[in-house]
């Protein structure tokens, strides 16, 4: 087995593209009428970080950065899947 499979950048890749795949799968999910009782839970968002946009101007060029991570508990349930795929790969 190659070192590459187990790297902690794959598996932050993992993380990452399972919890954006749970918000999308959850967003998708909301007005479904059958789920109508439990999606409110699942898709409601949590703030976890919220910096402010900071501007930086060079004169030549302005640049504007800011960080926001609210995510939701189809994200989070993303995350657990993509970590279970993970191990298995």
């Amino acid at each position: 087995m190659s070192t590459f499979g187990r790297s902690p950048g794959l598996c932050a890749l993992f993380v990452i593209i399972g919890a954006i795949l749970g918000g999308i799968l959850g967003e998708i999910l909301r007005d479904v009428s059958a789920l109508s009782g439990i999606m409110p839970y699942l898709v409601q968002t949590y703030p976890v970080l919220d910096m402010a946009p900071m501007t930086f101007d060079f004169y030549i060029i302005r640049l504007t950065i800011g960080l926001g991570l609210t995510p939701n508990l189809m994200s989070f349930l993303g995350i657990v899947l993509a970590l279970l795929l993970f191990r298995r790969y």
